[in-house]
């Protein structure tokens, strides 16, 4: 059976998670197990192995998925146990290590501003993103990434070409820039040799020899193992000799390549006989016969090493450098075959050309994981894809390579096994003793039958290395392997031991006779990085950021995860709209600067019909909340909010009167967005509603709100009863000619920042919580009431429903928003949202950029806490106008300001409101320093939310709401958070990138 674990949400590291895989395909019950985040390329993976399953294709990429085979169904649960061991392992380690870690490109080069390279270690997929990113600000790029479509390679090259800037890979194994080891790497003596190469186990064997010769790297340049394809014609190779050619501490400059395109390959060594440094070669593949100029050409690593170390020391080049094997045999074997199991795809590639050469036996393939495979001979490159998809590479992890051995043994013509162990960072950290039990075994078993069989290997590392380059030998040896110095030795021990003696011609030197090329001058930015200690943002494997802070360079770790929610479409946009940042920062600036200089007044307390031209006719016209929504589609609060609106104003005597007027189409309903007014939960607003009046006085732009009703039976969540009517009419009779009284004798009104300011600092966030701020507003407001001549019940009532009204401000707020807002959204351009809003079937947002224009979807139920007697069940989806204190950095994004709060409406604890306040400061473009928090260290309110960022981290703005009864006439029935949904961001986006002329379509 299949049993499938999604964990949505949480991201981690796919070798990471190789790793665990291999760990849990361990544990007794389980017949195979594999964990990975569900991108679609992972699926295929899942179903290549028969563990696809249902909840898996429901998963999205950044769910973590755990489907275990298994005849047990509680083994799931220690899987799933061994899983959590394996995580906490990792986040222990994190913590001990203490290393500066951001998950977003911002933070990134706040933290490391003088970062000049991007190591990328994330899978293939979305390298090619996270690449244009890291040129994009600037930086040079190491990718470790792979499986990245070569047209991409190609743009992304030549773009950093032209920025000038060095692209290193994809597929960049290792590498060495200032003597600071990158990536899979060994620990190397610094020197006097510039490498260019393509950046793995041939550049790892190259500079491992040349530092156990005395010799020492500075830098080890990485291409890419496609660099000299036709398509990509040497771009980041040539860039590099150039460099090298310009560097003054590289002495000789050393080029190691796999077997190239014939037309690229004779480009690079026209530009190589143009420099004035002496150059060793190597395109494996070919057999020099001679040296010609300043290029001494190289057959095998080992030469190529030993004649740089010889070009370095100012040595005479020796005319050949065959040395004997450390082992010497006597065996002959007949018809048997020769089988390599390497971990390193270079010397992969050096041990097929060599056995292929000295057999006769054609040209080599290099097809489905085979280098080699010509009449039982193989060479096999476990680190080819085919073999590592889902699974970590054999340098990581041994059982790809135990099980190919099982396969070598058991196959009776097998007379050598050729195998390899690559040390340094990153690398296992014990492999030689990794593979000496299944390599005990299988000899012991060909002893006892008699069988001649030898196994031949060679290690490839240093002594500064972790794993230690003496040791590993050793261990081997230990095991019953015949170890040789270098990856040729060991074939030529191969060889001799089927009874062919392999050497190698000796070569002279011959003038170059052709005509050298005019040398193009290397970009200030690339002389930058090889003349200074790397400074590098490491973007996916953290255990990257080691070797370079141990040996002197910089790094910080970027925890990434795929932005946009891993969607190709909209990470596309994203990318395409970061070359137009610049004016979108711009524009966004002066829509948040509007926010800030905005002066709100709350200046008077009006009939709608005074202030709204649209409710003052003779129709029946009733406002609601959110974007624009048909009577019947209306939740059953919203419905019934209308119909005591209905009653409230004279249209209807009951329920039923009412009901038949809104069936024949007699009422007409108009969002209070769209008369430059807000409605708390249903947001019903009729003619003869007092409002209050929001001015700023920046142009007199207003902002209008109905006033709030107190809790309890209340017309906003839908109550409609005699009650609600009655309390109603005391408002429009009572409360809204005082309060418009007392505020018009206040000359210019009361100044709302003010308020705020003084409240946020009190514990309120003005969306769940208005009691600080509601007192102050009665502070400023009692004074007045009291000398103004009218009843004195009058006075005593408006008074007491103030000190009893613990939300009043809240309305005030909203009214504030909207005259906020609107004057910020007239300078029509950038991607600030400028309104939230939900009407119970849609949420909707406005940006800058497109004026009145929403984009929805549909809106989400509230979680949080409900009151005694009520559950999740009764909840209605949510409905208001109130997130417009959102909008403007207030409610959800505030709630740190308010500590009281936060477990009301079930957002846990201080620090849960910590974490939250901070997450959403990761989706705004600046912070309004009016309203500082000093529970937050007096930062100031999160300001100007930003699609782009709201699209790119996945974190929806959070709002505090109330949570109504789903059937009128209840009311509220809990209080807790709400989310906006993604999918109106989504929306917007793609309207603003179509709107800068981006094609948005796949």
């Amino acid at each position: 059976m299949l049993l499938t674990k999604i964990q949505k949400g949480n991201y981690q590291d796919s070798i990471n998670l190789m790793l665990l895989s291999a760990e849990l395909n361990g544990v007794e019950g389980v017949i195979q197990a594999q964990v990975m985040m569900a991108t679609d390329a992972n699926k295929d993976i899942f179903k290549g192995a028969g563990l696809y399953t249902d909840e898996l294709a429901a998963a999205g990429p950044n769910d973590m998925a755990v489907v275990v085979e298994t005849n047990d169904e509680s083994v799931l649960e220690t899987v799933l146990t061994k899983i959590d061991q394996f995580l906490n392992d990792l986040s222990s380690k994190k913590a001990v290590d203490q290393q500066v870690s951001v998950d977003n490109w911002e933070d990134a080069l706040t933290a490391l501003p003088d970062a000049n390279m991007a190591l990328v270690s994330i899978p293939g997929e979305y390298a090619a993103f996270e690449i244009e990113n890291a040129l994009d600000r600037g930086l040079h790029v190491f990718s470790f990434s792979d499986n990245i479509p070569i047209e991409d390679e190609v743009r992304l090259k030549e773009k950093a070409h032209q920025k000038g800037l060095l692209l290193m890979g994809p597929d960049c194994g290792t590498g060495v820039i200032s003597s600071i080891p990158m990536a899979f790497t060994n620990v190397i003596n610094p020197g006097n040799i510039g490498i260019v190469g393509a950046s793995g186990t041939g550049i790892q064997e190259v500079t491992t020899i040349i530092d156990r010769l005395g010799g020492g790297v500075v830098h080890a340049i990485g291409t890419g193992g496609r660099d000299l394809k036709e398509p990509v014609g040497a771009r980041t190779m040539m860039d590099a000799i150039i460099a090298l050619e310009h560097h003054p501490l590289t002495d000789v400059i050393c080029i190691i390549s796999k077997p190239p395109a014939q037309a690229v390959r004779d480009e690079v060594v026209a530009l190589l006989q143009s420099i004035s440094k002496p150059v060793v070669a190597i395109f494996l593949g070919e057999k020099p016969t001679e040296h010609i100029g300043n290029i001494y050409f190289g057959y095998t690593l080992e030469e190529t090493a030993k004649i740089a170390v010889d070009l370095a020391n100012g040595s005479v080049i020796k005319d050949n450098y065959t040395e004997e094997l450390s082992n010497q045999v006597n065996s002959t074997l007949e018809g048997k075959t020769v089988k390599g199991l390497y971990s390193g795809g270079t010397l992969a590639n050096e041990a097929a050309t060599l056995i292929a050469d000295a057999l006769d036996l054609g040209s080599i393939q290099n097809k489905e994981g085979y280098i080699l495979n010509t009449q039982g001979f193989q060479v096999m490159d476990l680190g080819d894809d085919i073999y590592t998809q889902g699974k970590p590479h054999p340098m990581i992890d041994p059982s790809v390579r135990v099980a190919k051995l099982k396969e070598a043994f058991e196959d009776t013509t097998t007379g050598v096994i050729l195998l390899d162990v690559v040390l340094g960072y990153g690398s296992h950290p014990d492999m030689a003793n990794a593979l000496a039990p299944t390599i005990k075994e299988y000899l012991e078993k060909a002893r006892v039958s008699n069988r001649e069989l030898y196994i031949v290997g060679t290690v490839t590392g240093t002594n500064n290395d972790p794993q230690n380059y003496n040791k590993a030998v050793n261990d081997l040896k230990d095991a019953g392997v015949l170890v040789e110095s270098t990856n040729a030795k060991a074939v030529r021990l191969a060889l001799d031991l089927m009874g062919v003696q392999y050497r190698f011609a000796d070569k002279k030197h011959t003038a170059f006779t052709g005509e050298k090329k005019e040398l193009p001058t290397p970009s200030q930015k690339v002389l930058e990085l090889l003349n200074s200690t790397p400074r590098v943002i490491n973007i996916g494997l953290e255990s990257f950021v080691e070797p370079i802070e141990k040996f002197g360079g910089k790094a910080i770790q970027f925890t990434w995860r795929p932005i946009a929610g891993g969607n190709k479409k909209l990470i596309r946009i994203l990318n395409q709209l970061n070359e137009h940042a610049e004016a979108i920062n711009e524009a966004n600036e002066k829509v948040i600067g509007r926010m800030k200089e905005s002066q709100p007044y709350l200046v008077d307390v009006k009939y709608a019909k005074e202030v709204i031209p649209e409710l003052n006719t003779d129709e029946k016209v009733v406002l609601h909340a959110g974007p624009p929504i048909l009577f019947e589609n209306m939740t059953g609060p919203m419905q019934g909010s209308v119909i005591g609106a209905m009653i409230f104003e004279g249209w209807a005597k009951d329920h039923e009167e009412a009901r038949v007027q809104l069936e024949a189409g007699e009422v007409k309903f108009i969002p209070c967005h769209h008369v430059g007014a807000v409605g708390p939960m249903g947001g019903i607003t009729t003619a003869n509603f007092p409002v209050l009046v929001v001015e700023n006085k920046i142009d007199g732009t207003t902002g209008y709100c109905i006033m709030n009703e107190g809790i309890g039976t209340v017309l906003r969540f839908g109550a409609n009863n005699e009650e609600v009517i009655n309390r109603l009419n005391w408002m429009r009779d009572v409360l809204g000619p005082v309060l418009g009284k007392a505020l018009r004798t206040i000359d210019g009104g009361i100044n709302v920042n003010v308020m705020i300011a003084k409240a946020i600092a009190m514990g309120d966030e003005f969306h769940q919580r208005n009691i600080a701020a509601s007192l102050v507003f009665l502070k400023e407001i009692s004074p007045i009431i009291v000398g103004l001549d009218i009843p004195a019940e009058e006075k005593q009532a408006v008074i007491q429903f103030l000190a009893d009204t613990d939300q009043f401000f809240l309305n005030i707020a909203m009214a504030t928003g909207k005259a906020i807002v609107d004057y910020a959204r007239k300078f029509e351009k950038g991607t600030i949202v400028t309104t939230m809003a939900r009407n119970g079937e849609n949420f909707g947002i406005r940006i800058a950029e497109f004026g009145d224009r929403w984009f929805t979807a549909p809106v989400n139920t509230p979680k949080g806490l409900y009151f005694t007697g009520f559950s999740e069940e009764d909840g209605n989806k949510d409905i208001g106008d109130s997130a417009i204190t959102e909008t403007i950095g207030l409610g959800g994004s505030a709630i740190v300001a308010a500590p009281g709060v936060t477990r009301f409406i079930g957002a846990g604890g201080f620090q849960d409101a910590v974490r939250i306040s901070n997450e959403q400061a990761k989706i705004v473009s600046s912070q309004n320093s009016a309203w500082t928090i000093p529970t937050w260290d007096f930062k100031g309110a999160n300001l100007g939310i930003d699609i782009r960022k709201v699209v790119e981290t996945g974190i929806e703005p959070i709002i505090n709401t109330g949570i109504a009864h789903k059937n009128a006439g209840v009311g509220q029935v809990g209080a807790g958070t709400v989310t906006a949904p993604l999918a109106c961001f989504e929306k917007a986006l793609v309207a603003y990138a179509e709107s800068l002329g981006i094609k948005v379509d796949d």
